[in-house]
């Protein structure tokens, strides 16, 4: 007996702008196997992604905690990509793991993800137009121990899904970033472990090369530690994340000063330096540490 069929008119699931939903089982099968296929290991045992000396020391742990979720807002979306690309691609060692990327359109280009250290050999896209799918997918693949790191491009979270995907990195090891716009007001997932706007700064190259792409990153909220900010420059040739000079010099600077008045609670910096030095000397290390903060 054949079955004929359906009417678009009588199927929701084929009217016109509707949006078929997706087929869950057929694609965690599908997952699953690519998965397996890219994992060679046990897993990773380090409990942190490092992202570079200067930030990681104000990060607990030393670094951005895997097992948990972090929430990047998009100041500047290409900025933002880059970043979180970055920090895929160091959640996971050679050979080990898989790095999903979840949109409703993905629109990561992953060659030109190469430059941040993300392969596209390592890299599965995951298209989800519904939101419902798009979280469904995330919390799968967090909970997956064949998976390093996993990215969830959304406009928003609530805070119950947002804690289901802290959940399901708990339980799976892997890292988790929420992408989304910078949006003015909206208070994003609070069950994020870390919160960081990303912005972009002016190249290092001149007008025909943009050089070493720069960005400035902002430490929102981070539960256990302190808020931050650091003007960074990405060096692709070395693979390497460096705070600005000039970042440096006022870190160093608080760093000396608060060591001095550790060491010296007794000291007087007044009467010790004229009035313009002494305000001068007080003062930058002052800005370095708001900064730091």
């Amino acid at each position: 007996m054949t079955h004929p069929e359906p009417h678009p008119a009588r199927d929701p699931a084929l009217r016109a702008g509707a949006t078929p939903a997706m087929d869950r089982p057929a694609l965690l099968a599908a997952l699953r196997a690519r998965i397996a296929r890219m994992d060679r290991s046990g897993g990773l045992a380090d409990g942190t992604v490092p992202l570079c000396p200067a930030i990681d020391q104000q990060l607990p742990g030393g670094g951005l905690a895997r097992a948990a979720v972090h929430e990047v807002l998009a100041t500047d979306p290409g900025a933002a990509a880059g970043f979180c690309a970055l920090v895929l691609a160091r959640s996971r060692a050679p050979g080990e793991g898989a790095v999903l990327w979840i949109a409703a359109e993905p629109d990561a280009w992953p060659p030109g993800l190469m430059r941040f250290g993300l392969s596209p050999a390592d890299l599965v896209l995951v298209q989800a137009p519904r939101r419902q799918d798009a979280v469904w997918a995330m919390e799968e693949s967090l909970r997956c121990p064949g998976v390093a790191g996993a990215l969830l491009a959304t406009e928003g979270l609530d805070l119950t899904a947002a804690r289901r995907l802290q959940l399901a990195a708990e339980a799976g090891g892997a890292i988790g970033l929420l992408l989304r716009p910078d949006a003015a007001g909206d208070g994003g997932a609070g069950a994020a472990l870390t919160r960081w706007r990303i912005d972009a700064l002016a190249g290092t190259g001149g007008a025909h090369d943009l050089g070493d792409p720069r960005w400035r990153l902002e430490l929102l909220r981070c539960r256990g530690g302190r808020p931050g900010s650091w003007d960074v420059t990405w060096r692709p040739a070395a693979e390497r994340l460096d705070v600005d000079a000039a970042e440096r010099l006022d870190m160093d600077a608080a760093g000396r000063f608060e060591a001095d008045v550790a060491e010296r609670p007794d000291l007087d910096i007044a009467a010790a330096f004229p009035a313009e030095e002494a305000a001068g000397y007080a003062a930058r290390p002052q800005r370095a540490r708001r900064r730091a903060r």
